[in-house]
């Protein structure tokens, strides 16, 4: 777990997540790891072709970023995520983490 997050966090980041894709095409195969591949994307400031194997294949996870980018997934994940701040006590630490 490299995000530092809980369990009880992932399963509301994966909710949402899955709430703010389409229901078009091949869904994403392990959901909880293409995030963590972001996050860590995003900390360690990489390119694509440097992401661990541990994600996956860099081009996969690229792709699908592409992808998802493309049709307004991660607006709709993170406008989603305010939106359930309100509702949800753990949501404002996962918010704040973001």
């Amino acid at each position: 777990m490299l995000t530092g997050m809980t369990e009880d966090d992932w399963s509301i980041v994966l909710d949402v997540f899955d709430a703010a894709q389409s229901r078009r095409g091949e869904p994403g195969h392990d959901d909880r790891k293409f995030l963590e591949a972001l996050h860590f994307f995003t900390v360690h400031n990489i390119t694509w072709r440097a992401l661990p194997a541990e994600y996956g294949n860099w081009n996969s996870v690229w792709k699908r970023f592409w992808r998802l980018s493309r049709t307004g997934v991660f607006e709709a994940f993170f406008q989603l995520l305010a939106e359930a701040q309100q509702f949800l006590p753990g949501c404002r630490q996962i918010c704040r983490g973001l």
